[in-house]
């Protein structure tokens, strides 16, 4: 079972780690997964469609390594559908994992194995505030959104490693999991609870740990709240734990129970998926007012990207939001709404009755009398007219925030320094960006990892928790040679100069530090190959020697 932390007393082993993982949602868990001495390797059967990434990998198979950004350079001119938002380190772990893309969603082939070589563990702790495994998957929502919401992403693209979202399935309800499954929300928070025990890593995991006063010190961290002194330091929150609050107009309508049975409308403010969420997850009869921003030509919804067939209810709101969009120009709210193709999500509510839209208007009064809220709304036509509605409650759904709180101003400052935007001090995905496109050390010893590092969906965690893994394991292993700390490399040049890890570099030479080994002995020269070595090199030169003087001993 996973622990709970206790503030005080701890012994001297439990306050002094070396590592410590900050969140303990998916991208937490991958870290953890590796340094528990889980390795990645290439496997080349069936090779890589990308011969050359296949020919970069073939004889060098181990993937912690520390030119990882070297294997992405040519990524933007392959015939291959890379994608081009995410970090060339995180699609290089995605694509290896799943070779055939979003056509092989339980992922039947890869191009990755896991190899265990327990003697490459680092020391380390996951302290969360979730009560449970999985981070913010754990815990309500606090848009009050339904636990049977299904998931963007397919179930195949939600699994970890060692064990996969369909290996659950089919422990837990005794089938198979058919391809191309969304699963619930409840359906992934229970398969993330049950994941650390699974694999093994269960031991690490502190869960319900307010932590906070994290400051730099001379020879790492101390975490204040809990008393806990470690060397490096790894940020995994995320960037959607804060709801944007609603303006000081609106906060009264949050003390409104946001049901009734009087008629009185839901009030919804967002055009994105959490506002369809909540509309989604209201009772069929609940009468919902939704006001949304419509400008399909400069920003429009993330919902119309939503496919009939894929996404179905997605598409149902986006379906509503546009016929009251275009039923709003030129005509008065009272106008008869054009009628809605037909479909199973339209169908399951009669939604002329409970769906009103208001694209682009205005709230210009809030007031709140014995739990009953009323607003006045103002519309964006020529003449400013004013409308009135009763409200029951209020979802203001325009957008989640992380937050570094945890952290001493003067930590903060040092991993905010020379970062991107913030949002009344709270971090968006745009934040940390320009610094993580130059490294994921974004201050000496803090690594950030996940959706911190604007790169948000699970299948994209792979790539950065393998980099950070293999730069701790390479640091462990030059500390321990040298009998001291090494410098940390500046800021802005991983491997390969600044941009670096974005962009990869030119030349195929030879890295330092080699580390793990294959356990396929005919590939055990090859698999040490561009890895730190903590198993030592020397076992490498012993192995490679001993077959030498065999050789030379039988022509004798």
């Amino acid at each position: 079972m996973p622990c709970s932390l206790p503030r005080s007393p701890l012994s001297a082993a439990e306050t002094e780690i070396d590592t410590i993982i900050i969140g303990n949602g998916p991208s937490a868990m991958i870290l953890s997964y590796i340094l528990h001495g889980h390795v990645p390797f290439y496997s080349s059967e069936p090779p890589h469609p990308d011969p050359l990434l296949h020919a970069k990998l073939l004889n060098a198979p181990c993937l912690l390594r520390s030119d990882l950004d070297a294997l992405t350079h040519h990524f933007a001119a392959s015939r291959m559908s890379y994608a081009t938002q995410a970090l060339p380190v995180n699609v290089l772990l995605d694509t290896l994992l799943r070779p055939n893309g979003d056509t092989d969603d339980l992922g039947d082939v890869t191009n990755v194995r896991w190899e265990y070589h327990p003697h490459l563990k680092i020391p380390h702790r996951v302290l969360g505030d979730a009560p449970t495994p999985g981070g913010l998957w754990a815990v309500e929502d606090p848009a009050r959104v339904s636990w049977d919401i299904q998931t963007l992403s397919y179930a195949g693209l939600l699994s970890l490693p060692g064990y996969t979202f369909a290996d659950h399935f089919r422990k837990t309800k005794k089938a198979e999991l058919a391809a191309f499954t969304r699963p619930s929300r409840r359906d992934l928070a229970e398969y993330l609870r049950a994941y650390p025990a699974e694999v093994g890593i269960e031991d690490v995991f502190y869960n319900g740990a307010k932590i906070a006063g994290i400051e730099r010190t001379e020879d790492g961290f101390y975490i204040h709240s809990h008393g806990i002194r470690c060397k490096r330091l790894v940020l995994a929150t995320g960037i959607f734990s804060h709801i944007i609050r609603p303006p000081p107009l609106l906060l009264p309508l949050t003390q409104l129970p946001g049901h009734c049975s009087s008629g009185a409308q839901l009030l919804v403010i967002g055009s994105g998926f959490t506002a369809a969420d909540v509309i989604i997850s209201t009772p069929p009869d609940q009468p919902i007012l939704h006001i949304f921003r419509w400008d399909p030509d400069n920003r429009p919804s993330p919902l119309r990207s939503g496919h009939q067939q894929t996404y179905p209810e997605y598409a149902g709101v986006y379906r509503l939001m546009k016929r009251a969009a275009m039923s709003s120009i030129g005509a008065t709210p009272q106008s008869k709404p054009r009628k809605l193709a037909s479909t199973p999500f339209l169908k399951s509510r009669n939604w002329d009755q409970v769906y009103e839209g208001l694209p682009n208007c205005e709230v210009v009064d809030v007031s709140v009398h014995n739990g009953k809220g009323t607003v006045t709304l103002r519309l964006p036509d020529e003449k400013g007219t004013t409308i009135v509605r009763r409200v029951c409650g209020l979802a203001y759904t325009v957008g989640r925030r992380g937050s570094l709180d945890y952290l001493d101003p003067s930590l903060r400052a040092e991993v905010l320094d020379g970062a991107g935007e913030l949002d009344n001090g709270m971090v968006t995905p745009r934040t940390l960006r320009n610094k993580v496109m130059e490294d994921l050390e974004v201050a000496p010893g803090v690594f950030v990892i996940g959706s911190l590092t604007g790169d948000s969906l699970i299948r994209y965690a792979y790539g950065g928790c393998v980099h950070v893994a293999s730069t701790l394991m390479n640091r462990d292993q030059e500390q321990t040679s040298s009998g001291g700390s090494t410098p940390k490399r500046p800021a802005g040049t991983p491997t390969g100069g600044q941009d670096a890890l974005l962009n990869g570099i030119d030349g195929h030479g030879r890295p330092s530090n080699d580390f793990c080994q294959s356990n396929d002995e005919a590939n055990a020269m090859n698999g040490a190959r561009n890895c730190p070595d903590l198993a030592g090199s020397s076992w490498i030169m012993r192995k490679w020697w001993n077959a030498f003087m065999n050789v030379f001993s039988s022509a004798s």
